[in-house]
Order: structure tokens, then C-alpha cells, then sequence
């Protein structure tokens, strides 16, 4: 959710770019900067916002786990050896000696 302090206009930020850089630093929120009093862009500090692509990358793995946990309980699963040799074949991955 987005905090109210942190929206602020286009023209705000580019006459004050220090002090936002400064305070998306320390705060690791997001800015909102609006163009016309409508929202236009979100501006974020780069560490939080890689901390927020590695959460997402986690919850989409999650899902597929659950995805297919789903699949094993409903018996549509795939056999492991058959789902190892699909990866295989796809990946053009040979077995070991």
C-alpha cells in the first residue's frame, strides 16, 4: 500500500531530486509522482526493488509447488521418472555413466 506522504508531483521531484533519492534510500518505500495531479510513475530505491523481484520469484515458485502438490492429491500428476525424462529430452541433458 502506498503511503500518502509518499506521493509527490513530477515537478516536486525533479526540483528536489536529492532530498527523494535521499529519502528512497532510507525508507526503501516506493514514490508515486504525479503529472497533472494523476498518478504517473513510480520511482523505488534499486535494493528494495530487487528485494521485491526475489520475493516475487519465490512466490511463483511456491505456486508451482503447490501447483503441483494439487496435482499429486488430484492423481493427475506425472511419474517422476517420466517428468525427469520430459526435462531431459527438452533440455538436451544426457544421463550420467
Amino acid at each position: 500500500m502506498i503511503n500518502l506522504m509518499d506521493i509527490h508531483s513530477l515537478s516536486d521531484f525533479q526540483r528536489n531530486v536529492r532530498a527523494h533519492v535521499e529519502h528512497l534510500r532510507r525508507t526503501r518505500r516506493p514514490e508515486v509522482l504525479t503529472v497533472h495531479g494523476r498518478a504517473e510513475i513510480v520511482v523505488q530505491n534499486a535494493a528494495a526493488y530487487q528485494k521485491l523481484l526475489d520475493l516475487a520469484a519465490n512466490a511463483a515458485a511456491i505456486v508451482g509447488v503447490q501447483r503441483g502438490l494439487q496435482g499429486v492429491e488430484a492423481g493427475t500428476g506425472e511419474a517422476a521418472e517420466d517428468a525427469f525424462a520430459s526435462l531431459e529430452r527438452e533440455f538436451g541433458i544426457s544421463e550420467r555413466p
